[in-house]
């Protein structure tokens, strides 16, 4: 008995099933195991843990350098004050035969939902570093949740950095006091976007609710409500053209 052979469609679905599977697990193993490098870099204490309060009172009162390696999507929502702004990884902006699928995956796998952008690694991050802070530089490093600034401060020690400082949590876990904060955002709600951030499913948001009341969450409802209209207006409207264009035909 010959092999079936599968229609194209089908097989087009396989592979980029198969593709975005491979992907998961790359990225899986590579998370995993720069987990443990980072660990040990704090572990050995060649990178120094502080908290969003602590590094408030360093930029502060003994006026450290305080850089910030966000991509711009979240810095320019807000940002500390007086802090130096060098991304480790940034939005990727390339229309090109490699960057559309990674960018059509990144949407699919969940960039719809969260908002989150396809990023990708600046070569000249270091660069730009060395050219604004020398190596015994005492630097405190922070990004939105935490990991990219630990990627930030593992290039950095490697390179020759030896007074490294990296905020635990990133700026997502700073309260209101902890930091001096530009923008026109608060720093938690920097990292969040797309239909989430719209429709007030963040646990940001949902914090934010819990504190401000009815008011707030009627904001949220009243998109959702909109939402649903909206889809039910769709639907209404795709029926009466169905039946529009069945009356035709059949003329």
């Amino acid at each position: 008995m010959g092999a079936v052979s599968l229609p194209i469609n089908i097989k087009s679905v396989v592979r980029v099933q198969a593709d975005s599977e491979d992907y998961e697990l790359k990225q899986m193993r590579d998370m995993a195991a720069a987990r443990k490098r980072w660990e040990a870099l704090i572990r050995d204490g060649k990178v120094k843990v502080l908290t969003p309060r602590e590094a408030g009172y360093a930029v502060q009162l003994s006026n450290k350098p305080f850089l910030d390696v966000r991509p711009s999507n979240e810095h320019n929502k807000a940002w500390v004050r007086g802090s130096t702004w060098i991304p480790i990884f940034d939005v990727d902006k390339r229309l090109d035969a490699g960057s559309i699928p990674r960018k059509v995956m990144n949407f699919v796998m969940g960039g719809w939902w969260s908002g989150l952008p396809t990023l990708s690694y600046d070569s000249q991050f270091l660069a730009k570093v060395e050219e604004k802070f020398p190596k015994d530089t005492e630097l405190i490093v922070a990004c939105q949740k935490g990991l990219r600034s630990l990627a930030a401060c593992e290039l950095l020690y490697n390179a020759g950095y030896q007074n490294l400082f990296w905020v635990q949590g990133g700026l997502e876990a700073a309260d209101d006091e902890d930091l001096i904060v530009e923008g026109p955002m608060p720093l938690k709600f920097a990292g969040i976007g797309g239909v989430s951030e719209f429709l007030g499913w963040t646990d940001q948001q949902r914090a934010a609710a819990a504190k401000e009341g009815w008011g707030y969450r009627l904001v949220f409802s009243a998109r959702l409500l909109g939402v649903f209209l909206a889809v039910d207006a769709l639907y209404l409207g795709a029926q009466q053209i169905g039946r529009y264009i069945q009356d035709i035909r059949s003329h």
